[in-house]
């Protein structure tokens, strides 16, 4: 049966017996991933909101994800999981929605809980996916779950993407502060350390406070920029932030400076002007929307293994010179506001 008349059989099933709010049907979705991820499929999952208003909407997820997926207000409830891992329901979901991958191992945990139905890629080593759409590997991280939705007769509108800033106050000096995010997770996306400290220095001599951010294993990064950079300390702020905090600096920033990253993808979800450097993955795939011009997107375009143990060749071929041209001439966008007070984890 099409997930169109399977949507409407069950929500008339749901009127029909008043009840406790957890007698609804369970929608389970699927996104073990991390920070990017998520912020790329906000908009599948608020079309799932809306297209299954009936329905008790729980996410799997990391559970350092909530402070986000709160602020997204797109599902009722979350289980804390890993990725790959099985997921653990009290009941059976009507509808489980594979928003996670192409499957066959992600497709097995979602058909593990025994759903009803299954909004998934096809692939065919599961036949419960045959006749689902089809997965195309160039397709932009947005584009793509909105489109999975669309073929499965939920509407879907991938421009959806901002939250509103956390509700954590940031100190004054951060307000409109240039943020550089040096990290992330594999040396390929990662533009060396002297780069960004040049930029950093750029940037603090023309009168900008510069913040450098990054996770708790990150701090001997952001301390060596700052240095380089000439900073105070109180700008090497690696490992001093949760989640939540980190959102709200970066909601309160002037702009963004990072790679590859879920630091890009806070950007995107906040409006704060971005610099976002590509190198072995295409931004065509994972870049900033092209209808957003606060956001830049540089590119060799070249490819490589996203996961390498050595920086991109691609991404080295990004200079200093690039990133300080597209800094100075990023436009405000509509709306973004700065917050002020005490953001530091303790």
């Amino acid at each position: 049966m099409p997930v169109g008349r399977i949507v409407v059989a069950l929500s008339q099933a749901h009127l029909r017996r008043p009840g406790h709010r957890d007698d609804r049907p369970l929608l389970l979705v699927l996104r073990a991933l991390g920070v990017g991820d998520f912020l790329t499929a906000v908009p599948a999952l608020r079309a799932l909101r809306t297209g299954f208003p009936d329905h008790r909407r729980v996410l799997a997820t990391p559970s350092s994800l909530r402070p986000l997926v709160e602020l997204s207000g797109t599902v009722d409830a979350t289980i804390s999981t890993r990725e790959l891992a099985p997921v653990r329901l009290d009941r059976r979901p009507a509808i489980a929605v594979n928003l996670h991958g192409c499957g066959p191992r992600s497709h097995a945990i979602v058909l593990a809980t025994n759903p009803g139905d299954i909004v998934a890629f096809a692939h065919s080593e599961i036949p419960e996916s045959h006749g689902h759409p089809r997965w195309y590997a160039d397709e932009h991280e947005v584009h793509r779950w909105c489109r999975l939705l669309k073929e499965e007769g939920v509407p879907a509108d991938s421009g959806r993407l901002d939250l509103s800033p956390p509700p954590q106050p940031v100190p004054d000096f951060a307000r409109g502060a240039t943020i550089v995010h040096p990290g992330a997770a594999d040396p390929a996306r990662r533009w060396p350390v002297e780069r960004f400290a040049a930029v950093a220095h750029a940037e603090s001599a023309d009168g900008r406070v510069v913040l450098v951010t990054g996770s708790r294993d990150e701090v001997p990064l952001a301390e060596e920029l700052a240095g380089r950079a000439g900073l105070p300390s109180r700008c090497a702020m690696a490992g001093r932030t949760d989640l939540g905090a980190l959102g709200a600096l970066v909601a309160a920033a002037g702009r963004v400076v990072c790679g590859d990253t879920g630091v890009a993808h806070l950007a995107t979800a906040f409006r704060t002007p971005s610099v976002v450097l590509f190198g072995p993955v295409s931004p065509a795939q994972w870049g900033p929307p092209l209808d957003r011009p606060w956001h830049r997107a540089l590119w060799a375009g070249t490819t490589g293994d996203p996961h390498g143990t050595a920086v991109d060749p691609g991404l080295l071929d990004i200079s200093v010179a690039d990133v300080l041209h597209a800094l100075a001439t990023l436009p405000a966008p509509p709306g973004h506001q700065g917050r002020s007070g005490n953001v530091f984890a303790t």
